[in-house]
């Protein structure tokens, strides 16, 4: 391992006593100190600063001076011990050494373990729900298998961490492990938590991914168009696994519940606003937000549909159930059966109810963030995709004010040339006025008139 800077010293910490004074131990790790009492006393006068020790030949002066050499054996020859033992050194681990509370400090994969464990424990309280814990286990599981593939090791000391660490790690998940940008910078971020939660109890002085800068490739995931969700909801199958499927999808394009709430609602959430209107009241399992959503004809129709089913009764929910991963696994086959060429998947409903669904009919995105849970606009931007349909729909309208303002000028100018072409009528009129030729005068400017005020 690297040769670390090291420093011992002892010293009189300043009292209210100026008589005598406290003796601290301060021991500096490549540049760290950290310091704590010896619980002896000395005077000032007999203490040579030089040497860290007391002055002179007295016997009260060979004791104290015994006991920092005894301290000093004791503090060297635990760090000759650590150094045999290819174990980093830090100053905070020998004073808390000489302080008595000393223990094995935990390797990165170890620390992992004990976090993902301390999470598991955490489900069952439903602080985090298991498919946060299970990323964390998958992410465990990638460090684990990059800490073989380059060390060659089991498991590592966090001081042997660094940026050249978190830069090949990632170059590793986009290429050994085939990861996507946006992929990869979760599982480091999954890692850095457990990084920093090790800076926090004093494992590691400071946090390697300090200097390490990537970023997050933002990708635009469409929502189905009005014309694909129309497909899927008017396509016969021949299994009532794909129809279960479907309804639930469809379930969620018409109320942008995410998949597990979907999953778990139940009829107590169904509750009758004071207009007779029907609202799903809950709050989101992932954001612990409250939501209140007005449920749409064709979301009454699905929870009629099932109200007596098998499943939804011993489950006591509004749904049947399939996991998330049998439900994007049969989204994928109703995909290719209704034609829809887009990747088909639970959060897709969700994107659909927020854009087709909602904004593309003119709901306000302050309504639709209530609608979703989120707690800021921002979030409720990223869902606010504008589709074929609504640029059709406002280029119309544009079309339309377009061709008025053409006509209002065309006309005008048509009205320029009767008037003149009136006034030259008026002119020519004969001095032996005729009864009709005046009377067609006054019916041409009465209609002159009527077409002015139209324009």
């Amino acid at each position: 391992m690297l040769e670390q800077s090291y420093g011992l010293t002892f010293f009189l910490k300043s009292s209210k006593n100026e008589k005598i004074r406290h003796i601290y131990l301060r021991i500096t790790v490549d540049g760290i100190p950290k310091e704590t009492s010896t619980k002896r006393k000395w005077y000032p006068d007999r203490w040579d600063q030089k040497e860290g020790k007391a002055i002179g030949t007295k016997e009260d002066a060979k004791t104290l001076n015994t006991f920092l050499e005894s301290l000093t054996t004791k503090i060297n020859r635990h760090r000759t011990e650590l150094m045999n033992n290819d174990i980093p050194i830090s100053s905070i681990d020998l004073i808390n050494y000489v302080n008595g509370k000393y223990r094995s400090r935990n390797k990165v994969l170890e620390e992992f373990q004990e976090h993902n464990d301390e999470m598991a424990k955490l489900v069952i309280t439903k602080e985090y729900a298991k498919g946060t814990h299970d990323r964390y286990v998958t992410a465990r599981s990638h460090v684990e298998e990059f800490i073989n593939y380059k060390y060659k090791k089991n498991d590592l000391e966090f001081s042997e961490l660094n940026y050249e660490f978190v830069k090949d790690y990632d170059l590793y998940l986009k290429t050994v492990r085939k990861c996507s940008n946006n992929t990869s910078l979760k599982y480091i971020s999954n890692f850095k938590k457990i990084v920093l939660r090790a800076v926090a109890k004093e494992i590691i002085q400071k946090d390697p991914f300090k200097l390490f800068v990537s970023k997050k490739i933002k990708i635009k995931k469409k929502p189905l168009t009005k014309a694909e969700l129309t497909r899927i909801e008017a396509k016969v199958f021949s299994s009532d696994r794909l129809s279960i499927v479907r309804d639930v999808f469809v379930f969620q394009c018409y109320t942008g519940l995410s998949y597990i709430d979907a999953f778990q609602l139940k009829w107590e959430d169904i509750k009758e606003a004071d207009d007779g209107s029907m609202w799903i009241m809950s709050s989101r399992q992932k954001s612990k937000s409250d939501t209140d959503i007005p449920l749409l004809p064709k979301a009454l129709e699905i929870m009629a549909k099932y109200k007596y089913d098998p499943v939804c009764l011993k489950r006591g929910t509004v749904l049947p159930g399939r996991s998330n991963q049998k439900m994007n696994e049969y989204l994928k086959e109703i995909a290719v059966l209704c034609e829809i060429h887009a990747t088909l998947n639970t959060h897709k409903a969700r994107r659909t109810f927020a854009s087709t669904i909602t904004l593309n009919n003119g709901v306000s995105i302050n309504v639709v963030k209530e609608m979703l849970g989120h707690h800021s606009v921002k979030q409720t931007e990223d869902y606010a995709i504008t589709e074929q349909a609504s640029i059709a729909r406002e280029m119309k309208e544009l079309e339309s004010k377009l061709n008025s303002t053409s006509f209002n000028k065309d006309l005008g100018k048509f009205l320029e040339q009767l008037e003149k072409e009136f006034l030259s009528l008026k002119s020519a009129q004969n001095s032996s006025t005729e009864i009709s030729f005046s009377k067609r005068c006054n019916d041409f400017e009465n209609m002159l008139g009527r077409a002015k005020t139209i324009v």
